[in-house]
C-alpha cells in the first residue's frame, strides 16, 4: 500500500506539476494531490493513509538528504468522521432472544451466550474466552479478562445467570461428550472452545432468522448494552468501568447515540414540532 500510494503521488507530480527534482516539490503541490484524489471520490480514511504514505517519503528524503527540507511537515490530515456505531431496540434484542427458545443443548447453549453478552457488554474474544472457573453465582458476577490481559469483575442479571446454569447443566456434558474438559464455558459441537467466527456465524442466523434487518455483529451486542444502560440514567463512569475502557472518551459515543435517540422522542413527542 506504501510504495502504491508514492508511486502514484510521484507520477502526478511528474506528470502533472512537470516536477523533475524533489527538491522543487512544495506543500502546495501535496495539497493540490490530495485535492486531486479527493475529486476521484477517494475516501476520507483513504486520503490520511496516503497522506501518512506521503509523509514517510518525504521524511525520509530529508532524513536521507535527498531535498533539504521536509515540505510535508505543515500538512495536516483531514479528519475522519467517526462513524457511530449499530446498535438494536430494546424491542429487536427481545425479538433476537425469541428465536432461540427451546431446550436442545444447542439452543441452550445460544441463549446463555446471548443473554450472557447483552446482559454484561463483554467483547466477543472476552465471551469465548471465558471459563467455567470465571462464573460467580454467588456474588452474580463474572471474571473477565480483558484487553492486555486487564482483569475486570462484572455484574450479571439474575436471568443471564440462571440460563448459563441451564446450559452448565443440560448442555454443556453433551457438547463435551468424551472430550478431555478444557474449562472453557462456551463449546462448539466438536466440546472445543467456541472461536468469535462460530460466534458470528450463530448471530448471522439468529438475526437472520429474527428478521432484523440491520448489519449486526457481536459488537452490536455491546453497543446496545452501553447505550440501553445510558439511556436508562446509568453514569457514563459506571459505563466505562463495566465495559473495561481504559479512557472515557472511547465510552463517549455512547453519549452520542443517547442524543440521537433524545432527537427521535422529541421529534415525534414534542407538540410544537408536530406542527
Amino acid at each position: 500500500s506504501y510504495v502504491n500510494d508514492v508511486t502514484n503521488y510521484v507520477n502526478y507530480l511528474i506528470t502533472k506539476i512537470l516536477v523533475d527534482d524533489m527538491n522543487q516539490v512544495t506543500s502546495e503541490h501535496i495539497r493540490s494531490y490530495l485535492a486531486f484524489m479527493k475529486k476521484k471520490k477517494m475516501t476520507t480514511s483513504s486520503l490520511s493513509r496516503n497522506l501518512c504514505s506521503i509523509k514517510s517519503f518525504h521524511r525520509f528524503l530529508t532524513v536521507d538528504n535527498y531535498v533539504k527540507n521536509n515540505v510535508s511537515k505543515e500538512i495536516t490530515a483531514p479528519k475522519i468522521e467517526k462513524k457511530l456505531p449499530t446498535v438494536l431496540s430494546i424491542e429487536e434484542v427481545t425479538k433476537l432472544l425469541e428465536v432461540v427458545q427451546g431446550d436442545k443443548p444447542f439452543d441452550l447453549r445460544n441463549m446463555a451466550m446471548l443473554e450472557l453478552i447483552y446482559g454484561t457488554g463483554l467483547r466477543v474474544s472476552e465471551l469465548v474466552g471465558l471459563k467455567v472457573t470465571d462464573m460467580r453465582f454467588t456474588s452474580r458476577q463474572i471474571r473477565v479478562l480483558g484487553k492486555g490481559s486487564k482483569e475486570r469483575i462484572v455484574p450479571v442479571n439474575d436471568y443471564a445467570l440462571k440460563k448459563v446454569r441451564e446450559y452448565l447443566m443440560h448442555a454443556r456434558p453433551f457438547l463435551q461428550g468424551m472430550k478431555k474438559d478444557t474449562g472453557f464455558l462456551f463449546l462448539n459441537n466438536h466440546g472445543e472452545a467456541i472461536s468469535r467466527v462460530g460466534f458470528f456465524k450463530i448471530l448471522k442466523t439468529l438475526t437472520d432468522a429474527a428478521g432484523i434487518e440491520k448489519n449486526v455483529s457481536p459488537h452490536t451486542l455491546r453497543h446496545s448494552y452501553a447505550t440501553h444502560l445510558l439511556e436508562a440514567g446509568v453514569d457514563i463512569r459506571l459505563i466505562q468501568e463495566l465495559l473495561g475502557h481504559e479512557d472515557i472518551a472511547t465510552t463517549q459515543i455512547y453519549t452520542h447515540l443517547s442524543l440521537n435517540k433524545i432527537k427521535e422522542v422529541y421529534g415525534s413527542s414534542h407538540p410544537r414540532q408536530k406542527e
